[in-house]
């Protein structure tokens, strides 16, 4: 291929790599609240966690204790206190406020907790027997005013959710990116070279999903349980926006270090990375490793880096496996196009 026919081959490509996102991007549009009610799911619990305090329960026998609302059986009852501000039908409810409470079944079934008397509010009554916004189920947060993130112009919860839905359509679209990109650089390549996509594709795209599921359950609790915990002196008030970048940076920086090993399989198997480079350059690889730690990281404790650091090293040494199983000396193909 002439210069002006690689130029138009990228573009080509460029442009299906933008077809591809647009149309992940119109996907996820739709489901972009849930989404991002699941990318905040770790802030909202740190929150939670660093806000509230436990105070030992001091009684008259001793045996004394909180017990969770999966607890609560049909019949319980007591008073609910409304921990944030609240809207039943035309009524609004201050913080602080509460009301007899008892736990029933409605007409279907359900278990709930609901008002069991009437609550008289500045503008409207709420009668007895209205459900109360309590979660007995335990699978939902019992968010409050401090735990919830904040907006602080008009048009930014706009903003967050097309920004959610992009970040979305691009892990999502994570794997057609890898064949666009592959078909580009494919020509440069020996027919029997051009048969590793299949396998590459299918290892990267479970390395990028495997990662980014490393960094939201195991990477992002302590870091952001350890950063909270620096400010209980102050009442945090996070900006939605702010965190969604946060999290957005840690998720693909974690996806995109977890291509350690699909990286690996093309390189060796194509004859330029074998399993003894690897293996003399672990020094070098080591302090790279490092400093990638250390830069995507989100604190600057040591304990934390290692979360990052830890996962690389891991990756490097199965990386070596993966040279020294597939590595091969690169031939020259009598069928090469």
């Amino acid at each position: 291929m002439s210069f002006l026919e690689h130029l138009d081959e990228l573009r080509r490509r460029l442009i299906n790599s933008i077809l591809i996102v647009v149309v992940a991007f119109v996907i996820c549009w739709f489901a972009s609240g849930a989404i991002y009610n699941f990318l905040s799911i770790p802030v909202r619990e740190a929150l939670a966690e660093a806000v509230r305090r436990e105070v030992p329960i001091k009684g008259l026998t001793g045996d004394e204790a909180t017990f969770p609302l999966t607890l609560l059986q049909p019949g319980d009852r007591g008073r609910y206190v409304f921990d944030r501000v609240t809207k039943l039908g035309s009524g609004v409810v201050q913080p602080g406020t509460s009301v007899a409470a008892v736990v029933a079944a409605d007409s279907e079934g359900n278990i709930g907790i609901y008002t069991d008397e009437p609550l008289i509010t500045g503008n409207a009554v709420i009668p007895k027997g209205v459900l109360l916004p309590a979660d007995l189920s335990g699978k939902q947060i019992a968010e409050g005013a401090d735990e919830r993130l904040i907006v602080t112009t008009a048009p930014e919860s706009f903003t967050l959710y097309v920004t959610v839905s992009l970040y979305s359509a691009i892990a999502l679209s994570v794997p057609f990116l890898l064949w666009q990109i592959w078909a580009f650089i494919s020509p440069a390549l020996y027919r029997h070279e051009r048969t590793y996509v299949t396998p590459f594709i299918f290892l990267s795209t479970v390395s990028f999903v495997l990662g980014a599921a490393f960094a939201y359950y195991i990477l992002l609790p302590p870091a952001l349980g350890y950063l909270l915990g620096l400010a209980e002196d102050f009442r945090p008030m996070l900006r939605a926006s702010d965190y969604l970048d946060f999290v957005t940076i840690v998720l693909l920086a974690m996806g995109f270090i977890f291509q350690m090993p699909a990286v690996t399989y093309v390189l060796s198997r194509i004859g330029l990375v074998s399993a003894s480079f690897l293996i003399k350059s672990w020094k070098v690889s080591l302090v790279v490793i490092l400093i990638v730690a250390a830069f995507v990281s989100p604190t600057g404790d040591i304990p934390n880096m290692m979360l990052f650091a830890a996962p690389m090293m891991v990756l490097y040494l199965f990386s070596i496996c993966i040279a020294w199983i597939f590595g091969r000396k690169r031939e020259s193909s009598p069928s090469a196009g």
